[in-house]
């Protein structure tokens, strides 16, 4: 079993030198030394293509680990915000990991194997807080092991996916959020209805040392179809689109699962979960909302950008971009909670006053092929 190790020097997933061959450019990501775009079009090409048709990203960077042992599922219910026992083996579920003030220390995706067995995918940055935070807690015969470097992780994303996947013999057309493990040409990979773009996709989970072979054969699958490898600059505005937070900038230790609408995702009727006291609390006067906000003029929002109300201050953007499938500024903000959808707010982006309409999110609406 390989851990991660201490230094500068930012990490490499197990494709970095497929991303340097095709001329990736590169940045730090969670620590993480991986590619933002590639030649050939860029972030609005690989967005367009993922919408269009289909993409293939890398996002081995995200952490990986492994909760084992009797009641193992139900320990993992103790302690994180949606409820388990709520989906069956075999089916995966977004959840949030907090702290007692209801603080965001990450949120992350829980593959439920068996009672006795969960794997999970939190992001890259907050792996080893989370894995120390259930090992602080967990019980005698319960065992959390960080496996962030045992595993890549790789989305295959775009109405497209299903042939994509049925080209290499892979699994498709399983329920959303469900997840299967299959054998491709003799090594195992779990098969995920999961994504972070809106559209119809998998997630792929192979062994860290079987991701190279398996990114070739997706990247020589997609070329049918016009994919393209897409970095994690269009994996941002593809999500932003969708209103989907990005842990860091729209859900944080300051900005909590109720601020951010995020809500559903919680087991409000647990007995117990980590910060439940402090989001109920919350619950029921909350201070601020995440909403979304349309530009209704030429401007593109940023992070931390103040939002203004009838000539007063009345929040801050958390994410902003250019929605290259609208051709328009969008982004996600916390806001006044008795602001309400269809209202014109101001945005400040450098001194410039930008106009904006605050409405629900998601920004596009995407037709997501079933069965």
């Amino acid at each position: 079993m390989t851990t991660e190790t201490s230094g500068t020097s930012p990490l490499t997933s197990p494709l970095h030198d497929r991303h340097v061959a095709l001329g990736a450019k590169m940045a730090d990501f969670g620590g993480w030394d991986m590619p933002i775009e590639y030649p050939g079009g860029g972030v609005v090409a690989e967005h367009t293509a993922v919408r269009e048709r289909v993409g293939v990203f890398d996002v081995s960077h995200l952490g990986k680990a492994s909760v084992t042992g009797p009641g193992a599922g139900d320990f993992v219910n103790s302690c994180l915000t949606n409820d388990v026992r709520r989906i069956q083996p075999g089916s995966a579920q977004y959840t949030l990991c907090c702290d007692d003030a209801g603080g965001v220390v990450d949120d992350l995706i829980v593959y439920l194997k068996s009672d006795d067995d969960v794997f999970l995918i939190p992001n890259a940055a907050n792996t080893a807080e989370v894995v120390r935070r259930l090992q602080a807690a967990a019980p005698e015969g319960i065992t959390v092991t960080n496996l962030h470097r045992d595993y890549g992780v790789l989305a295959v994303q775009g109405t497209k996916s299903d042939e994509v996947l049925e080209a290499l013999g892979l699994p498709t057309g399983h329920d959303y959020m469900s997840f299967v493990e299959a054998d491709w040409r003799g090594v195992p990979v779990i098969v995920c209805r999961t994504g972070y773009t809106g559209e119809r996709g998998y997630e792929l989970v192979p062994r860290w040392d079987d991701a190279p072979a398996l990114w070739d054969a997706l990247v020589e699958a997609i070329a049918p179809f016009e994919g393209k490898p897409c970095g994690l600059g269009a994996r941002d505005t593809l999500r932003t689109e969708m209103g989907y937070p990005l842990h860091g900038q729209d859900l944080s230790l300051q900005i909590s699962p109720v601020q951010a609408r995020a809500g559903w995702a919680v087991g409000w009727k647990k007995d117990t979960f980590w910060g439940k006291a402090a989001l109920e609390a919350e619950k029921a006067n909350p201070t601020r909302l995440m909403r979304g906000l349309l530009v209704t003029g030429r401007g593109i929002p940023r992070a931390h950008c103040t939002v203004s109300f009838q000539g007063a201050a009345a929040g801050e953007v958390t994410s902003g971009t250019f929605s290259p499938t609208l051709k328009q500024g969008i982004a996600l903000a916390l806001l006044n909670p008795e602001i309400a959808d269809g209202e014109t707010v101001s945005i400040d982006v450098r001194g410039r006053a930008l106009e904006a309409t605050v409405v629900k999110p998601p920004f596009v609406q995407v037709q997501v092929r079933e069965g």
